[in-house]
């Protein structure tokens, strides 16, 4: 006869006791309650920041001599159509001297998707910003040159939002074409 099996007895998990990168800490310690959530997964940090933090976290990140993040690797936005906020946009971040990174998530409201842009910190991020606004039409305030970098300015709508129609009808331009900049008219080489 089977010997009868007693229930494995419960094991609490520890109570997580705060972010355990340097990192993360360092930005929980210098903006308490700006930084929403923090989590970290197989090396990668993650920190969500509320809007209004952005441009001194991102100050923060460059300027600290422990973390002297200078290399801004890409900006993009995330659609989650239905969710409250709808978008969040992130921000990957890489120290070149230091070999660690960090991601910054920044949710946005559907009705007012804007950020302080931060090509004045990190040259780099004029061109992402652009692609961000292009693909998803998230407006980057203070950004030296916010057009589209992909798709023309006559066109309708931001391509990569969920709820962008994919059978919807673009105008047409080409050669002798109106353009709403003058500057497009010119399309020699």
């Amino acid at each position: 006869m089977a010997e009868e099996q007693k229930p494995a007895e419960a094991v609490e998990a520890p109570a997580p006791s705060g972010p355990v990168s340097p990192i993360l800490k360092r930005l929980v310690d210098g903006f308490g309650e700006k930084v929403l959530s923090t989590h970290e997964f197989r090396g990668d940090a993650t920190a969500i920041v509320d809007r209004g933090a952005l441009i001194d976290v991102c100050k923060l990140l460059r300027d600290d001599p422990e973390l002297a993040f200078d290399f801004l690797m890409d900006v993009t936005a995330v659609d989650y159509i239905g969710r409250v906020p709808r978008f969040e946009v992130v921000y990957h971040f890489y120290s070149l001297g230091k070999n660690h990174r960090v991601r910054i998530k920044v949710p946005l409201e559907e009705g007012d998707p804007k950020l302080p842009s931060v090509a004045s910190l990190w040259p780099s991020a004029d061109w992402l910003e652009r692609e961000t606004w292009d693909m998803y039409g998230v407006k980057f305030e203070g950004h030296p040159n916010l057009k589209r970098i992909y798709l023309y300015e006559e066109f309708e709508g931001h391509p990569l939002r969920k709820d962008y129609p994919k059978e919807k009808r673009q105008p047409l331009i080409g050669p002798g074409a109106v353009h709403k900049l003058a500057e497009n008219d010119d399309l020699s080489i």
